[in-house]
């Protein structure tokens, strides 16, 4: 049976939604992968762009607010940014909670390149902290 993973972030345009895409790509014969958001506001289409040179297509994906999970279990609950780590310390029906924080990309200014570069930067640290997570031999998952 797979383990159920909820990432969180304040938008959910964004980080979770890289997250939710990566496990789901990588792990998704260990892990149902879903993402939320204390206040969503729509999917970044930055994160849609990035996620595609990777050959990973979040393009359907929607932002949504914690409320959609309500009454749902989860063996892992990670919040991916700082803001929500201390708006949503603790979720109901989260058996583990997980964090790391990343830089903002949404909150990138310059030209298109720069805003693309940014984003490929935090894709990359998201990618490579699913994989030490929740890959084989996860530093934090037993």
């Amino acid at each position: 049976m797979r383990k159920r993973v909820l990432f969180i972030c304040t938008h959910n345009s964004a980080r979770s939604q890289m997250a939710e895409g990566f496990l789901r790509a990588l792990y998704g014969d260990r892990y149902e992968a879903y993402s939320g958001g204390a206040e969503p506001s729509g999917l970044n289409p930055y994160a849609v762009k990035v996620m595609a040179e990777v050959g990973i297509d979040i393009s359907k994906h929607r932002s949504k607010g914690l409320g959609e999970f309500k009454g749902m279990e989860f063996d892992y609950v990670a919040t991916v940014c700082d803001r929500a780590k201390g708006t949503c310390p603790f979720f109901p029906g989260g058996k583990r909670t997980l964090h790391r924080g990343f830089e903002d990309p949404s909150q990138f200014k310059g030209t298109e390149e720069e805003m693309l570069s940014g984003f490929r930067r935090v894709r990359d640290e998201i990618r490579d902290w699913i994989e030490e997570t929740f890959g084989d031999g996860g530093a934090e998952i037993p």
